[in-house]
């Protein structure tokens, strides 16, 4: 079963991928977004991203395990 939620940017343009999976509590530090972006468990609108330091903005969906997150202006 898979969990949705939503992240507000909350007038900020973008957040980081490896920030943004630390703020929605998938993970507890930087290495541990690091390593599950790395790894390929993180997708970005159903594409795997491999990039920690991609920029993630309203409209997009970014996806960890069971976990899917709308980005929200």
């Amino acid at each position: 079963m898979t969990s949705t939620g939503e992240f507000h940017l909350d007038g900020q343009e973008h957040v980081l991928l490896q920030s943004l999976l630390q703020i929605a509590g998938l993970c507890d530090t930087g290495g541990e977004a690091k390593l599950l972006i790395l790894d390929g468990q993180v997708t970005v609108d159903g594409e795997v991203e491999t990039r920690r330091g991609k920029k993630i903005r309203a409209g997009q969906r970014v996806t960890c395990g069971d976990v899917d997150i709308e980005v929200m202006p």
